[in-house]
């Protein structure tokens, strides 16, 4: 009988494939189809050598995409023939460094279905661990100190595997084979309670302990993944109320848990994609529509129609959310920290910070080598929308079919991410914060070094916002300095615009669109406070088509936490009377709006405006919703939840169809009209959202009538409105237009970073060299 000749292949696979069980994936798929050879771990990703028939490589290589582990992903595959090298079996090799190679690394992921299934399963030997875990999830991105993903390499490194635990990370065959954080209650971390420094219990009692505690009212810190959370009975408004107070968040919605999907579908209007978002592998919190009989106290976010709910994604969530007789089947999980300061993550800070914060503490020794948030999402247009990109998405990075030079890209000054790139690799790092103390300026600065020594980054360029006094700017800055390295400065609405086009790999330089890139505040080239502005241009390349008319903003930031100053600015800048009647001049007192009188007739701190964010403010407290706020966009979401959803009408807003200058002045005669006559709150609220529709559709046309474009782009966090955002991309895409609008990373100035990074490239790739 004549055999058939072997052939032999070398295989590379870069991607998410280490720490996943990419390796007895392959042993098991070499030996199915009777391959001998070798499988790897390297720095660049994994290498397999193989001896087969040419038949039984080309189904082993395609077996490879087809049948891969649950968390792989694959983002390149090279394959080379070369002689057989006569192996006479399949083995799996020991890792190998490579100097200067890199790989992307998983993010955490929640507990699977299986390691949940032993979790309560009275025979098995991880029964009620809460640190089981295996190479289909558990800690990833929080525990890995260095690549290759190796247990020496990572927060578990000292904990020493039990007998037991070793035969099964050695065995190829095992669920558990190099599973880096495997452990049991033998070898690995443990739990405690503790409360005034004095430990009352531990193990699985520590657990019971917590689980009274939180019953009979108190608030807990609960160390988890990435870091701590304040916890607490959602449905008891005292330990609610006292959380708040302690944590200085008077309003600001808080973070809820449920065991399971049930529980949340008797609170909250659960559609398909929510569901589906909420059992995903990320486990993030999901906003969600809060029915009208839900029994939770509206303390928990007030003024608002939504609810943020996340299931349990840790095995010690699981146990300690488990269901019984007189427990609370819904906890507060907020963020362990006092309001704006970073997450606490390592343990004497943590006891220090939070134990003004807490009665008691249920801790554990696994070490979190970097701190992530939860990450939170929504569903618009059937899809996922992020708002913070954090646990379970960083630092996943974004692939695209262009190379970077290596640049870093530090982000903006709230709600701070940082970007760094190599090759096809943009690395988008979890959520930073508001970078407006010491405390979230190290996080910073200590994730920017971790990310370049876990991808192997040294930049070659840096890119940061225009705006000098942002401590992101300064960084860079600094270290563009100290290390002689180009430094490009991107318009901060600008990078709105870049980010979303490079979502969406449109990188063609010759191509336009129109950005409607509507937020806050963001430095102008003028010097002014930009925000609402229609843009024109591309990655590379911007210019200002139009933008929402200059109002003074009275105090400079101190104005964006007083809507009630900000309205009274916009009638004095339109030559509109100060209404009595007006809610907001009912707010201020006589002195103040003296003083605000004589502060706008000198010009006394008041540097200009076209943010859209400040007119939603304004309007917010004209119609008396919000005159003071206590957290960013505060005033906008509250006039969201009481604007009527059947409400079509909307106030006429002038565009010249030349200058494509707006003029306010017709809308403010109709709506302050339509104040003093009494119309309710809802239809005024839907109306001014409907008019900011109408205006967002007819500068479009003009501008697509004008030069030819039709493809619009939506960015910056004043789109996170689904009411506003919605209804613009239904009236848009009904004339025709192509919207894009972020998918991938938040729209908010969490994805300024990626935007920055994307416009820097184009800078540099397009920048002329001398001969």
């Amino acid at each position: 009988m004549e055999t058939t000749p072997l052939d032999g292949l070398r295989i590379n696979i870069r991607g998410i494939v280490q720490g996943v069980g990419f390796r007895p994936f392959v042993y098991s798929l070499a030996r199915e189809h009777h391959l001998n050879g070798w499988v790897l771990n390297s720095s660049s990703g994994v290498q397999i050598e193989v001896d087969g028939t040419p038949a039984q490589l080309a189904a082993f290589s395609a077996d490879l995409r087809a049948k891969m582990p649950p968390l792989a992903k694959i983002d390149e595959i090279q394959q080379e023939s070369i002689p057989p090298q006569s192996f006479t079996g399949f083995e799996i090799r020991h890792s190998l460094p490579q100097a200067g190679e890199f790989i992307p690394v998983s993010p955490d992921t929640s507990i699977c279905e299986d390691c949940r299934r032993e979790l309560f399963d009275p025979a098995d030997r991880r029964y009620r661990y809460p640190f089981i875990n295996c190479t289909n999830c558990g800690p990833r991105f929080t525990i890995i100190r260095d690549i290759p993903y190796d247990r020496p390499y990572t927060a578990m490194a000292d904990f020493p595997l039990c007998a037991d635990c070793r035969m099964e990370y050695e065995n190829p065959l095992d669920r558990r084979f190099h599973a880096q954080p495997v452990a049991c209650d033998v070898c690995g971390p443990q739990v405690w309670y503790q409360e005034d420094g004095a430990v009352f219990a531990r193990k699985d009692d520590a657990i019971q302990n917590a689980r009274k505690a939180l019953q009979n009212g108190k608030i807990l810190a609960v160390k988890g993944l990435g870091g701590y959370h304040l916890a607490c009975d959602a449905a008891n408004p005292f330990a609610v109320a006292e959380l708040r107070r302690r944590k200085r968040r008077s309003d600001k919605p808080f973070a809820l848990m449920a065991f399971d999907l049930e529980t949340v579908e008797t609170h909250c209007c659960v559609p398909p994609q929510e569901a589906e978002i909420l059992i995903s592998r990320q486990k993030p919190i999901v906003l969600l529509q809060r029915k009208p009989g839900c029994s939770l106290p509206a303390e928990l976010a007030p003024g608002q129609l939504t609810l943020g709910f996340m299931l349990p994604y840790t095995p010690l969530h699981l146990l300690l959310m488990e269901p019984a007789t007189g427990f609370p089947p819904v906890l507060v999980m907020t963020s362990g920290n006092l309001s704006e300061e970073p997450i606490a993550y390592e343990d004497d800070d943590a006891i220090q910070r939070l134990s003004p914060l807490a009665d008691g503490f249920l801790l554990h020794d696994r070490p979190i080598h970097i701190s992530t948030d939860d990450s939170v999402v929504q569903v618009l247009r059937n899809d996922l929308y992020p708002i913070r990109r954090s646990r379970g998405y960083a630092p996943d990075p974004l692939v695209f079919n262009r190379e970077f030079p290596q640049i870093l890209a530090a982000g903006a000054e709230l709600k701070n991410t940082f970007c760094l790139s190599r090759e096809r690799y943009a690395f988008l790092s979890h959520h930073i914060g508001d970078l407006e103390n010491y405390e979230t300026e190290r996080s910073f600065t200590e994730g920017i070094r971790h990310f370049e020594k876990l991808f192997r980054i040294q930049p070659q360029a840096i890119a940061c916002d225009l705006h000098p006094a942002y401590l992101a700017s300064a960084y860079a800055h600094r270290r563009a300095e100290q290390e002689s390295l180009p430094l490009v400065e991107i318009h901060h609405h600008h990078a709105h615009l870049a980010a979303c086009l490079a979502e969406h790999e449109r990188w063609d330089t010759r191509q336009e669109v129109i950005g409607c890139i509507f937020d806050g505040t963001g430095y102008g080239t003028d010097g002014a406070v930009w925000g609402g502005e229609f843009l024109v241009g591309n990655i590379h390349h911007y210019e200002r088509a139009s933008h929402l008319p200059y109002v003074p903003q009275p105090g400079g930031d101190r104005a964006t936490r007083k809507p009630a100053v900000m309205a009274l600015a916009h009638l004095w800048q339109a030559q509109m009377a100060w209404n009595k009647s007006l809610p907001s001049c009912i707010a201020l007192t006589e002195q103040e709006k003296s003083v605000l009188d004589n502060q706008l007739t000198r010009q006394v701190n008041t540097p200009l405006t076209s943010s859209m964010g400040r007119l939603f403010d304004a309007v917010s407290s004209l119609i008396g919703i919000r005159h003071v706020v206590n957290y960013e966009g505060q005033a906008a979401i509250e006039m969201e939840a009481v604007a009527s959803r059947t409400e079509r009408g909307w106030y006429p807003i002038h565009v010249d169809p030349t200058s494509h200058q707006i003029d306010l002045d017709p809308f403010w005669t109709s709506f302050l009209d339509e104040i003093l006559q009494g119309i309710p709150q809802a239809v005024l609220a839907a109306r001014f959202h409907n008019s900011i529709v109408q205006l967002t559709q007819t500068i479009c046309c003009q501008l697509r009538q004008e030069r030819q474009l039709n493809t619009v782009v939506l960015s910056g966090g004043v789109w996170q409105n689904r009411y506003l955002f919605n209804r613009t991309v239904s009236a848009l895409e009904t004339h025709g237009f192509e919207v894009l609008t972020h998918r991938q990373v938040p729209t908010n100035d969490g994805g300024i970073a990626l935007g920055q990074l994307a416009g820097a490239a184009s800078v540099l790739e397009l920048k002329p060299t001398r001969s």
